[in-house]
């Protein structure tokens, strides 16, 4: 199975649904149903912007990992988005999780996520979540400096111990933006091969009784749609881990090769094919051990865009309508609060009118949002009924990861809530942000 639903050919005058979830279909003209649950039902009940996540297309990405890589660990990267019902969903369907905060760590464990299955990230990870990750008991800390070393070392004790990976960068590009290339020398994240870093690193920890090295990681970046860089990266690893073998006797049981596999945004777009990863990565693994001599070590990938994103849709009331400079501009209740991506990485989405049957004739609108920026873009260009008005409602798809996660108080708007949906049924997650959410942190006159 793709990143993306197979979906059928859209008829004559129907809307394109294949990067929808799989569950998305139209019970009369005009309206869309997610879950079996009216989107316009949604907004109504929990108002607007809000988030829909699709429980039924999570679980269902959830077991097509599990089905593909049946030998691998396969962590949900909570980055993208994590609540207590992510948190939950993950651990019925057998998943780890990959944290980058103490924040992530404490939500998760209070879902009743195992910490054991919980890996901890972070280039910079502070006392604190170094201190939490080791009183809940992660299963693996990932070392991405050598101060870390000394310092976890320090933390777990004498008689402590605790298993570690190292993140070394690969030296490979791939991404849909630099700001999401993580597998170069020229970032923040990892250790380098090429400079020594990284070998010099495995050394130390070599020499800390309390650490034990379980493997390397690597992450290449963000939105990957081709299956090359994936295999470039098994290669480089296992040489590593060759060359680590030969230094110091070394057999690493894990590699993590890291998440980042690309969805579609708008259709057409394409998608990593998770079919072909599957097969091509297990290939490659096997020759490239067999060719050093070394065991095949277990195989963990940490996929979180894959999984929540296109599961995820956003509901945003239409403000108004605004014809000037030969353009169309609909300014919707939401905007870059809500989801920064098109400022930071220049993400196109393709939102579409619900609720109601539109004009046929398509015009080329740019969705805006309603923040005091210019670069508050939702949407450019996006073909939009020409009768679009005020009060209407548009759904924009893909919109369940690095949304709510990278949300902000800009305005001091709020957060919107998220309402799961499944067989019909709607309930809400987490609670739109208020006011007097606001209003409470500011404790000073």
């Amino acid at each position: 199975m793709t990143t993306t639903h197979a979906s059928p050919a859209p008829a004559v005058g129907a809307e394109d649904l294949s990067v929808w979830p799989a569950s998305a279909a139209e019970p009369r003209p005009g309206e869309l149903s997610v879950g079996a649950v009216a989107l316009s039902a949604v907004a109504e009940r929990f108002g607007t912007p809000v988030y829909v996540l699709d429980e039924g297309e999570v679980r269902r990405r959830c077991r097509s990992y599990r089905a593909l890589f049946p030998e691998a660990e396969i962590h949900y990267a909570a980055k993208a988005f994590l609540c207590r019902a992510i948190a939950r969903w993950m651990d019925e369907e057998g998943l780890g999780l990959d944290v980058c905060s103490a924040g992530e760590l404490e939500l998760a464990v209070a879902a009743g996520f195992p910490a054991h299955r919980i890996v901890l990230h972070g280039n910079a990870k502070t006392p604190h979540d170094l201190h939490e990750a080791l009183r809940y008991g992660v299963g693996r800390i990932v070392i991405d400096s050598p101060s870390e070393i000394a310092r976890l070392a320090a933390a777990v004790g004498p008689q402590g111990r605790q298993r570690v990976m190292v993140r070394v960068v690969p030296g490979i590009s791939a991404g849909g933006h630099d700001k999401i290339r993580t597998g170069t020398e020229d970032q923040k994240f990892g250790l380098s091969v090429s400079d020594g870093y990284a070998q010099h690193a495995i050394a130390r920890i070599l020499d800390q009784p309390q650490l034990e090295l379980t493997g390397l990681h690597c992450h290449l970046g963000s939105q990957i749609t081709d299956v090359k860089p994936f295999l470039s990266a098994v290669r480089r690893m296992v040489g590593l881990m060759a060359r680590l073998h030969e230094q110091h006797g070394l057999l690493l049981p894990e590699l993590d090769l890291g998440g980042g596999h690309g969805v579609a945004y708008r259709p057409g777009e394409p998608a990593l094919d998770l079919h072909r990863l599957a097969r091509r990565v297990r290939a490659e693994l096997s020759e490239a051990c067999a060719a050093a001599g070394l065991p095949v070590p277990r195989l963990i990938i940490e996929p979180g865009r894959a999984i929540a994103g296109p599961s995820g849709v956003a509901l945003y009331r239409v403000v108004s309508v605004k014809r000037t400079g030969g353009r169309t501009f609909v300014a919707v209740d939401g905007g870059m609060s809500d989801n920064p991506r098109p400022a930071l990485y220049g993400v196109r989405y393709a939102p579409r009118l619900v609720g109601r049957a539109g004009s046929a004739a398509r015009t080329p609108m740019t969705v805006v949002g309603r923040h005091c920026e210019a670069g508050d873009v939702v949407a450019a260009d996006a073909p939009l009924p020409d009768d679009l008005r005020a009060g209407d409602l548009l759904a924009v798809p893909v919109a369940g990861a690095y949304h709510l996660s990278m949300a902000s108080d800009y305005n001091m708007v709020g957060r919107p809530p998220v309402a799961a949906v499944r067989d019909g049924r709607a309930r809400l997650l987490v609670r739109r942000e208020s006011l007097e959410d606001l209003r409470g942190r500011d404790v000073g006159l």
